[in-house]
């Protein structure tokens, strides 16, 4: 069967389900309004079956794959929810230390997609680590509409606590070197950015994918170095960048930043048909080489 992609979707009916995503339309609001978009024998619900997550289409990296070790390890968060969990990974041949990069899921857990960008990210010779904010409740549930749902529940302040918590205890590894940088998607992108306000003197490389920016009054608190990353037709994230460029220029904070040409918000996720595979892998080429030139350098 054919992979799907954004074009075999009207982009109004891909704004809709975006809306879905992030919980600005419940699931009964989403099937009335995709029935307009039903044909050829395709119903509302069917339409959100082919947008939805598909994960037998992300595992680029095996969780047995002999060139990574991966293994889930607890972490401490005192003002968040306490105890913690997050998948661990590392280049299984490593013997000296690493540069750690942090990797922040969505807003719906630690799925095996986030899981795959934290196996990714060791094999590009990093320490990387990929907490799980629905740990507290369970862990992530197998099903992304109960993992935003559950996510949902907690209380936001809490959970930046405990991703700060995370950069900190990945700082302070034993097998990391100190040099620590943040890669996040969406709810993760957006969190990039706080941790990049938050912890000027850990995070020394950040990059958002299509998250939300910080206020403008905390920008002059960022050390790191940015690389950004954005999607031409992702309106709610988007119409935030004009102001958080001008305060990055204004703070003379370095960054670079991308916006990728006909891709949707969620574009380097590739168990969707929003999945731009040339976006995706020119940002995600980007990403790495970043990381290299900041955390590897220095």
């Amino acid at each position: 069967m054919k992979r799907q992609t954004a074009a075999d979707f009207p982009q109004d009916l891909l704004n809709l389900y975006d809306d879905y995503a992030h919980g600005r339309v419940d699931r009964r609001g989403f099937l009335e309004r995709a029935s307009r978009f039903a044909a050829g024998g395709l119903t509302a619900a069917a339409l959100l079956d082919l947008l939805s997550p598909n994960y037998a289409l992300a595992e680029q990296v095996k969780k047995d794959d002999p060139r990574v070790q991966s293994a889930f390890a607890d972490y401490d968060s005192p003002q968040g929810a306490g105890k913690m969990r997050g998948l661990l990974a590392k280049p299984a041949k490593a013997t000296d230390k690493l540069p750690g990069v942090l990797v922040i899921h969505e807003n719906r857990g630690l799925n095996p997609y986030i899981e795959d960008v934290t196996r990714r990210v060791a094999l590009a010779g990093y320490l990387a680590f990929g907490p799980d904010a629905l740990f507290p409740l369970g862990g992530y549930p197998g099903n992304d509409d109960k993992g935003r749902e559950m996510q949902a529940k907690r209380d936001p302040a809490q959970m930046t606590e405990d991703f700060v918590a995370a950069a900190k205890w990945l700082a302070t590894h034993t097998d990391c070197n100190g040099q620590v940088g943040v890669v996040g998607f969406c709810y993760g992108g957006g969190m990039a950015n706080t941790l990049a306000v938050r912890l000027p003197d850990v995070i020394r490389a950040a990059v958002p994918f299509y998250g939300r920016q910080p206020a403008a009054e905390d920008v002059p608190k960022i050390k790191a170095s940015l690389l950004i990353h954005n999607a031409e037709h992702d309106a709610k994230v988007n119409e935030g960048w004009p102001a958080y460029e001008a305060a990055l220029k204004k703070a003379g904070v370095r960054y670079t930043a991308h916006m990728y040409p006909g891709a949707n918000h969620g574009f380097h996720n590739d168990t969707t048909p929003r999945y731009d595979e040339a976006a995706a892998k020119l940002a995600w080429d980007r990403t790495i080489a970043f990381f290299d030139e900041i955390l590897k350098a220095g």
